[in-house]
């Protein structure tokens, strides 16, 4: 059993870490706006400084997580702090968005790291009867980070400008290190002595970007020639995988258990659905209803303030009830919240968007932390870093396929183009369509959910 110490350490680290990602991420989309005048570029354009992060972090999770396995947790969760701060200090001095966009990939590196050893972490440090609680804490850090995000970061860019929100990051990355290297003791390497399969992190790497690249150039023809060799490249990335030894990430998990794989399937619903509601919705509160950065993100706080608040209850749940069951109830009040979205106006009374805003919020607090207890709780402790992984990875695939849906409406509707007064009808198309195709998705998750089967908590691994 591990001592008290080492639980309350991991966790305050898990929650600082957890904190981080989500912060910047809803700040910088506070500040998109801003940063789009500033360096006077299109739409499509701006897209990609969330777009390419979130790329560059999906393709990075699976081999974060491997690593973390293999030397240890703790190290790799310190390195991915040390780079993500180096990397946030560069992106403030960025002078042209291509920049930017290119120092955002770099700070990718770190967030995997850090994404993929925290929850690996905690998992590594509390037992499964305590396990939920855990997660719903880390959690419930991640919602503050993404409720705060836009106030502060509204705030922040309102009288210091868009570049000192990536400054802001660093006294909790720095705090976290501290923390970490002082308190926490150990590596938790349950996979020591294994070797990383660099082969098929290059193979999933390349066909992952080709994909998604692909995608984002739809409806054009031509992004049938890389989205056709990006599914062929996961053929055979997952035709190497089961050949091999020690592989980046063991498929037999999709094959053998149930759980792991429906409640990764339900992730990956989940963030496809729900990621570019608040990069939309803070498009809609400042171009279409004229709000101030700082006053876009006291609304848009709204939904991750319940998210916070719910998910340590959501987590304990869940240790005592079966993952599948509070999951599920809370995907179908999302599909609900995503519906009810598709109904604003230019004259919507702010009270009803607010109102969705804390069903979302609801919802995906009672999703999310029992659903990563699901995930992490049915396999053996030497795959903890690549059950994080794919966790973490869902999450970003997810996240890059919802702006993709949205990077491709952009184009359709609106085309190559700054947003102005002439392009806002065609806004509201890509608006309300989008949240069409999220409320359909979300929907299909809540079968895999219910389906996904029970958590043996008898044993260590599910079957």
């Amino acid at each position: 059993m591990t001592n008290k110490a080492a639980k309350n350490s991991a966790i305050i680290v898990a929650a600082l870490t957890s904190y981080l990602g989500p912060f910047m991420v809803s700040g910088v989309n506070i500040a998109l706006p801003d940063i789009q005048r500033a360096f006077s570029v299109n739409a499509v354009l701006l897209s990609w400084v969330v777009n390419a992060t979130l790329l560059a972090t999906s393709v990075l999770m699976i081999p974060a997580g491997k690593l973390s396995d293999i030397y240890g947790r703790k190290k790799m969760l310190v390195l991915g702090l040390t780079i993500f701060s180096a990397t946030g200090l560069l992106c403030s001095f960025a002078w042209g968005v291509e920049l930017l966009i290119v120092l955002r990939v770099f700070q990718s590196t770190g967030a995997a790291l850090i994404l993929t050893a925290s929850v690996a972490l905690i998992t590594s440090v509390f037992p499964l009867e305590e396990r939920g609680k855990a997660i719903g804490i880390s959690v419930a850090a991640n919602y503050i980070g993404l409720s705060s995000g836009p106030f502060l970061g509204g705030i922040l860019t309102h009288y210091f400008g868009w570049r000192s929100i990536f400054i802001a990051t660093i006294p909790v990355a720095l705090l976290a290190i501290a923390i970490a290297v002082v308190f926490l003791k150990g590596e938790w390497a349950d996979a020591k002595g294994e070797k990383i399969d660099i082969r098929g992190s290059v193979v999933y790497g390349i066909s992952l970007i080709t994909l998604m690249y692909g995608l984002t150039l739809v409806p054009d023809l031509k992004a049938i020639f890389l989205i056709i060799p990006g599914i062929a490249g996961f053929v055979i990335f997952v035709l190497l995988e089961l050949k091999i030894k020690n592989p980046v990430f063991e498929m037999r998990l999709f094959k053998n258990n149930r759980v792991f794989s429906y409640s990764t399937i339900a992730a990956l619903i989940s963030y496809s659905a729900t990621y570019a509601t608040a990069f939309l919705l803070s498009l809609y509160l400042q171009y279409i209803l004229g709000f101030e950065p700082q006053k876009a993100g006291l609304v848009l706080a709204s939904q991750p303030v319940m998210q916070a608040i719910f998910s340590p209850f959501a987590g304990r749940l869940s240790d005592r009830v079966q993952p599948a069951v509070i999951a599920s109830t809370g995907m179908a009040c999302t599909a609900l919240g995503l519906l009810l979205l598709v109904f604003l106006q230019p004259d919507t009374n702010l009270v009803y968007l607010i109102c969705i805003l804390l069903l979302l919020g609801f919802g995906f607090a009672f999703f999310s932390s029992p659903n990563t207890n699901a995930i992490m709780s049915s396999v053996e402790k030497k795959y903890y870093g690549v059950a994080s992984g794919a966790t973490a990875t869902v999450r970003g695939i997810g996240m890059s396929l919802s702006m993709t849906i949205t990077t491709v409406l952009f184009s359709i509707f609106i085309g190559k183009t700054e947003i102005t007064s002439a392009a806002y009808p065609g806004f509201i198309k890509s608006f309300k369509t989008a949240f069409i195709i999220f409320a359909v998705l979300c929907t299909i998750g809540v079968y895999f959910s219910s389906v996904r089967g029970k958590l043996n908590r008898g044993m260590q691994g599910n079957k």
